[in-house]
């Protein structure tokens, strides 16, 4: 069934706030991919925090004028979804590459990261790469180790000198 003017309309507007102003977005051929398939690949990437969508190609290039996404125009041809995410483009690689291994009908068309094309054979790269959660993890690591050691000197300063002075009253103790 056609659509009316009125929901095409509805379509670029709602592409132009998704996923046309999303930093990360990744273009993915679904063709061959079984509808559970595609339902299981929707679930996993929601429950990261990111958006799946089918999309129709002539409205996309309209919602992509003037946008960083229009870098790509020329991959929106044939069967084409959009995952997208405002947050970690790291997860969401790692998601649709491990979802790609078990189903590879799924192909990845391109990339845009951070607002930069990206070549659909440098997304598994993005995708061993780790996650936000993780370079916080290691950073505030790496940050607390020298103020940890600091900490830990200043406080075995007292403690030698204690020691020093009870020292120097066993030898006066001694000589008497």
């Amino acid at each position: 069934m056609p659509l009316s003017r009125q929901q095409k309309e509805q379509l670029v507007e709602s592409y132009q706030e998704g996923m046309a102003a999303a930093p990360h977005v990744f273009l993915i051929s679904y063709k061959g991919i079984s509808v559970p398939q595609v339902t299981e690949l929707r679930r996993r990437i929601r429950d990261i925090g990111a958006t799946y969508a089918v999309v129709k190609n002539r409205l996309v290039l309209r919602a992509i004028e003037d946008k960083a996404l229009e870098d790509l125009k020329g991959e929106f041809q044939g069967a084409t979804a959009v995952a997208f995410s405002n947050d970690d483009p790291v997860s969401l690689a790692k998601t649709l590459t491990e979802f790609a291994k078990e189903v590879p009908a799924l192909e990845f068309k391109t990339s845009l990261v951070e607002g930069r094309p990206v070549e659909a054979k440098e997304v598994e790269k993005i995708a061993s790469l780790p996650s936000r959660e993780e370079l916080i993890t290691k950073l505030v690591f790496l940050l607390q180790s020298p103020v940890t050691s600091f900490v830990r000197t200043l406080a075995a300063l007292p403690r030698q000198f204690v020691v020093v002075l009870d020292q120097i009253g066993q030898q006066k103790e001694g000589s008497e």
